[in-house]
């Protein structure tokens, strides 16, 4: 009896190009799916899709799992893997572990159990167990967003050391000379890496980053509030900050507005994401805005390349951020 195998052989392409022809993918090319139709009916393939899936225990379906489903860096990463994962003819599962390793590990045990092609995952923090429990199931998974350092698994990153370098670079080109950090969680790695950037930037240009000048958050807006008015309550002396994040970003903005602090002849505010609510505050915020969207289109593709058997344990790619100047950061003028 022919199988599926066998039309991907005759046909010349992956057994998944075949499985996108057969589930009606979009993204096959004309000349492609002639082939693989024509493999079809030169050795008489019937697909019977239900004891297909029982015997792969497969059932073109991803699994994405995220730290926090609510935060909008997040969202966008779920929205723009839906979309490459449906143009190759899959349906998307995503889970939220609301940042907790157990959870974590509890979404992706049931994403093994659904019998899912392929995993995507932004791990917790460093305390996650998520790659240990992929590599022992075998199934075919990338990392996206946060990782760690020699992870024998292909991962798609920001460049999160060169966004601290960028930020460093754009106060100090402004003519700052004292700075403030408000950091994400230091259990996440690329938290540290962006600190790291941005306070060996200042150090290279002759400019201390003092222990009292960082405040360590979690990626919220109310964060952001409370580093403001530690900033501001300890006389923390600075006029240049950035946020390792928007929403710190906008709720340091916030209270230093309510402050009367004058934005940004006083104090510039720079953030990292570019979310939609930067452009819309006055003023409006100065970000790093991470490439989300290329991000999400090598994963995927990385994924499906995994599926169709090729192997890429060292595959490490990182991308650039970029820089978008607004109106929250400007020349700093001595008084």
């Amino acid at each position: 009896m022919s199988s599926i195998k066998d039309v991907a052989k005759l046909a010349g392409v992956s057994i998944s190009t075949v499985s996108r022809v057969l589930s009606g993918s979009p993204n096959v090319g004309n000349s492609t799916r002639q082939r693989v139709e024509q493999a079809i009916e030169t050795i008489g393939y019937k697909p019977n899709l239900l004891a297909q899936g029982l015997r792969s225990k497969r059932g073109n379906l991803i699994g994405l799992v995220v730290p926090e489903i609510h935060h909008e860096t997040f969202s966008r990463l779920i929205e723009y893997t839906e979309e490459e994962v449906r143009a190759q003819g899959y349906n998307l599962i995503t889970g939220n572990t609301h940042g907790q390793p157990d959870s974590e590990d509890e979404f992706i045990q049931s994403l093994l159990r659904r019998h899912v092609d392929g995993i995507i995952f932004s791990r917790v923090s460093d305390r996650s167990r998520a790659l240990r429990i992929l590599q022992k199931d075998g199934i075919p998974a990338v990392i996206i967003d946060r990782f760690l350092e020699n992870e024998d698994i292909p991962t798609i990153v920001t460049d999160n050391y060169g966004a601290g370098v960028t930020a460093a670079k754009h106060l100090v080109d402004l003519g700052h000379t004292q700075f403030a950090l408000i950091t994400g969680p230091q259990n996440i790695a690329l938290c540290r890496e962006r600190q790291k950037g941005f306070a060996e930037y200042l150090e290279s240009q002759g400019f201390a980053l003092p222990h009292r000048n960082i405040y360590e958050g979690d990626f919220k807006f109310e964060t952001g509030v409370d580093a403001a008015k530690y900033f501001l309550n300890n006389a923390v002396e600075f006029t240049g900050l950035w946020a390792e994040n928007d929403l710190m970003a906008l709720g340091a903005m916030n209270t230093f507005i309510r402050a009367k602090k004058r934005i940004p002849s006083e104090i510039s505010v720079m953030g990292m994401d570019d979310v939609r609510s930067a452009t819309i505050v006055i003023p409006s915020l100065t970000t790093i805005a991470q490439p989300f969207s290329a991000m999400c289109s090598k994963a995927v593709d990385l994924l499906f390349r995994m599926i169709d058997g090729n192997s890429f344990k060292d595959n490490k790619i990182v991308l650039p951020s970029n820089l978008i100047t607004r109106e929250s950061t400007g020349r700093y003028v001595v008084p």
